[in-house]
């Protein structure tokens, strides 16, 4: 799907990390060569969600070497809880098109909102991951970014399970919130980190 556009004028544009409690929103813009269509279509590049992490890592690596232009942008724990999530979402998106060095002549976003204040022409498309091959790598490329800084930020907050739950709510994930209250990374905003924080030892 290329819009009546060629596929070097196009960003692709996708976040993850909307449904977790914990960690920042990350959005990726991503821009591909029509030499690179074929290659990726047949690697099967798609939404990012069906696929396993190990493929996930391995898509993101060609797509990042044949990408024109690949850029991340991210809104964080405090802008998620002062805007909404809908609306950060949509800041990630705008960080990351932003950050790009080629200029897309049409953003094709993911989903059924459209970047407000963006200042380039943008179309949405609802399921676009599964639809268009430039946002599917761009989903990809968010997912494993967004991964990878949950692994390490397991590392500072060992007690909510993060390595494996990504910052979403498992069961693990809500029992640890109940035994150690909240991060300084959790979404306060959302419902299931309102909780009693645990008293301390004074």
């Amino acid at each position: 799907m290329t819009c009546g556009y060629p596929w070097e004028q196009i960003a692709g544009v996708d976040e993850v990390g909307r449904g977790a409690l914990f960690g920042p929103v990350v959005a990726a813009a991503v821009i591909l060569p029509e030499t690179a269509m074929t290659a990726l279509t047949v690697a099967g590049v798609t939404d990012s969600k069906k696929l396993s992490a190990a493929r996930r890592q391995q898509l993101a690596g060609q797509i990042r070497d044949l990408a024109l232009d690949c850029q991340i942008g991210s809104a964080s724990v405090g802008e998620i809880d002062r805007l909404n999530i809908l609306q950060a979402s949509l800041l990630a998106m705008k960080r990351a098109i932003r950050k790009l060095q080629v200029t897309p002549h049409l953003c094709l976003i993911d989903g059924n909102q459209l970047i407000p204040d963006l200042g380039l022409p943008q179309q949405t498309l609802v399921k676009g991951d599964q639809q268009s091959l430039v946002i599917g790598a761009a989903s990809i490329i968010a997912k494993v970014w967004r991964d990878r800084l949950l692994e390490q930020l397991a590392l500072k907050y060992p007690h909510y399970d993060l390595a494996a739950n990504r910052g979403y709510g498992s069961s693990r994930h809500h029992l640890a919130l109940q035994e150690w209250g909240i991060s300084p990374l959790h979404r306060r905003s959302f419902r299931p980190c309102q909780v009693q924080q645990p008293q301390g030892d004074e």
